[in-house]
């Protein structure tokens, strides 16, 4: 779903918040299902995710609550969006939402990036959940 320069996805993982925590912050699992990167949950951490045929993406993570929320800038210095990752427990699993904003729907790589990335992150938050099983 996308509303604004916003895109919005969710999807409930049948995994406590520790284990989908895990799978957004170890650079080992986070490469099998998104892209390889030193990410880590430390505000302010610099880490630069290799993205393939859309090159390299520097990002800093900006916000962190244990099991609960991690935000960084995404492609600092091009698209300059942010995403944030919020985990919901529910029963007994978790409910993922990810937000990626700050999309500039005015210039053309902004827009492209904005209507790629909304197709793409529901294809990617499957390939998460198949990373979790």
């Amino acid at each position: 779903m996308t509303e604004n320069n916003t895109i919005t996805c969710e999807k409930y993982l049948p995994h406590a918040p520790a284990a989908v925590w895990k799978a957004l912050t170890d650079p080992d699992l986070h490469a099998r299902w998104w892209a390889a990167g030193d990410v880590k949950a430390v505000v302010g951490h610099r880490f630069t995710l290799d993205m393939g045929d859309f090159g390299q993406q520097p990002c800093e993570v900006t916000a962190v609550d244990e099991e609960r929320l991690l935000a960084y800038r995404f492609a600092e210095g091009t698209l300059d969006t942010t995403v944030t990752w919020t985990l919901h427990p529910e029963g007994e699993g978790t409910r993922l939402v990810l937000t990626h904003t700050g999309f500039d729907l005015d210039s053309p790589m902004g827009r492209q990036a904005y209507e790629g990335m909304g197709h793409g992150w529901p294809h990617v938050l499957d390939r998460l959940a198949a990373v979790l099983l």
